[in-house]
């Protein structure tokens, strides 16, 4: 008498593919703890206490801060001193960041070329401001600008007239702008540096095949290949333009009736919470400034994106 064995009882869909699924590693997330543990406390928490400050108002004659929602917004928009504050940083990003972006291409390639001698020291003198810190280079460039004391001084003596104003009102802007790109064109000239230092060999080379001469070059090979390059500096210092304060608040010193405490909207969150006590609208200027910031960084990197596909 024979026997035949039952077949086995299939496998269901689902225990198979959850079998087959490789099980989550979670030992990963041991390594990165450290770091997200400060992120969490250094930049999460904050922002979310910015803004839960944001919603509330302190009322000095009825006593306590009572719940006003998005009031201190409502009136972040109509503040004409804010928007005083924004048109002038937007005027100094336009202007500003394109010259020091130029400037540090050009020294990025210039250091690039094989016909520059001495390549490292330029790269070590061209990046060297840039490990100034800001308040030290606020303070040098402020007495260099003075009308009575500095260069300045000593070359309206020299010319025996005093049109060399840079701390007047039509050339303060301009001073600013002067100490933030002797500070940060060696910064990004190594953003552009280390991008090129990457670009393969054999673009060069099928360059030099078709006969592209050093202008061509760089307008066709270098250019392209270190587009990603010049997002990510046009985004950093878009963000650091929206972020004006030290040399300002450092030069206020010198010319206070010039310098408002409005004077970029970081100066009038920054007054608003340390002389006005209005931390609450202070923290409804630094959200709102935050959101424009970011709005303006994404774009620029959205269309970036867009040019590099």
């Amino acid at each position: 008498m024979t026997s035949t064995a039952a077949p086995p009882a299939p496998v269901p869909a689902r225990r198979a593919s959850a079998a087959r699924r490789p099980r989550r590693k979670w030992r990963g997330w041991l390594f990165v703890a450290p770091f997200m543990l400060v992120f969490a406390l250094t930049f999460i928490a904050p922002v979310v206490y910015a803004f839960v400050l944001s919603l509330f108002r302190d009322q000095a004659f009825f006593g306590g801060t009572v719940f006003v929602g998005a009031d201190n917004y409502t009136q972040v928009f109509g503040d004409p001193k804010f928007w005083e504050a924004f048109r002038r940083v937007l005027v100094f990003l336009a202007v500003q960041v394109p010259i020091m972006l130029v400037l540090a291409l050009i020294a990025a390639l210039a250091i690039d070329s094989a016909r520059l001698h001495a390549a490292g020291f330029f790269r070590i003198v061209i990046f060297l401001p840039y490990a100034v810190p800001a308040v030290v280079a606020a303070l040098m460039w402020g007495f260099i600008y003075g009308d009575h004391f500095g260069l300045a001084a000593d070359l309206n003596h020299l010319l025996g007239t005093d049109s060399v104003k840079p701390l007047s009102q039509n050339w303060l802007l301009t001073s600013i702008g002067n100490i933030v790109t002797w500070e940060f064109v060696g910064y990004n000239m190594l953003i552009f540096y280390s991008a090129l230092k990457v670009i393969p060999k054999e673009l060069f080379e099928a360059a030099a095949i078709d006969g592209a001469g050093a202008f061509r070059t760089i307008v066709s090979v270098k250019l392209p290949a270190i587009r990603g390059a010049i997002v990510v500096a046009t985004i950093f210092s878009i963000i650091g333009s929206f972020q004006l304060f030290n040399e300002p608040n450092i030069m206020r010193n010198l010319v206070p009736n010039m310098i408002v405490t409005n004077y970029t909207p970081n100066m009038y969150a920054y007054n608003l919470s340390f002389n006005g006590q209005q931390y609450n609208y202070s923290a409804a200027v630094a959200i709102v400034m935050g959101v424009i910031t970011a709005v303006i960084a994404y774009v620029v990197q959205l269309r970036g994106s867009r040019k590099e596909m």
